[in-house]
């Protein structure tokens, strides 16, 4: 089965789709990494973040590998190929290319060349898949079975990102990350190409005031349903 999960930065996607895949013993796909690893290249080498067909050309042919899920659900990253890739998995959390890849994510060009790399791995997933970021349900994999688009308040969001930052050992504040993800939501919403937005048939779940498993919970029940209806092959809770 083919699930994702959708939503706005802070959301707690990520999160929910590592524990969601472990869970279910699948495959697990972040697509927003793919953007992210773009922009890592871009500022380092310079290119502008305007330069559309530039970035494109960047985000068709540069080398992103990633690792299985760790039992702590930490998932690894490289760019590069053979001995010489490089792990990037801290490198593309931080704050300034965060802000970048809200950028080059405007770009339709860029959207349709890793659009197509990430349908091509989500359909080669031998078992099921669970993909994360903001179009997946829309955009890469509509024909999903299952979809979810998750949300919180922003100021919700914005204590969650901190959080992360802070463990990371940055100094934030709030108040920053609540202007930058505000700015951030505009963005995304208002591009032509793939906005965000939750997918006809999603269910949304709103994750105020839910821990981690209470989230991954709502979210197992309903793949055992949908399981149940299509005969899958999972068994009852």
């Amino acid at each position: 089965m083919i699930v994702t999960i959708d939503g706005p930065a802070g959301a707690g996607k990520s999160s929910v789709a590592r524990k969601l895949a472990q869970a279910l013993g699948y495959t697990y796909l972040d697509t927003g990494a793919m953007y992210r690893a773009v922009a890592l290249m871009a500022l380092r080498h310079k290119i502008a973040l305007s330069d559309a067909e530039t970035l494109a050309q960047l985000a068709r042919t540069l080398p992103i590998r990633f690792g299985p899920l760790s039992p702590d659900g930490v998932q690894r990253v490289w760019i590069g190929e053979g001995d010489s890739a490089e792990e990037v998995t801290e490198a593309i959390r931080t704050p300034e290319v965060s802000q970048a890849t809200s950028i080059i994510s405007t770009h339709s060009p860029v959207r349709r060349a890793l659009v197509e790399r990430q349908r091509q791995m989500a359909l080669a997933a031998e078992n099921g898949v669970v993909l994360e970021g903001r179009d997946t349900g829309t955009v890469v994999v509509p024909q999903a079975e299952l979809k979810i688009f998750l949300t919180a308040s922003p100021q919700e969001r914005a204590r969650r990102r901190a959080a992360e930052l802070r463990a990371q050992g940055l100094e934030v504040s709030e108040e920053t990350i609540l202007k930058e993800q505000e700015e951030r939501d505009a963005r995304d919403s208002r591009r032509t190409d793939s906005p965000l937005r939750p997918a006809p048939d999603a269910i949304l779940l709103n994750t105020d005031g839910l821990d981690l498993d209470a989230v991954v919970r709502q979210i197992l029940s309903l793949h055992q349903e949908r399981c149940n209806q299509r005969r899958c092959g999972v068994s009852e809770a």
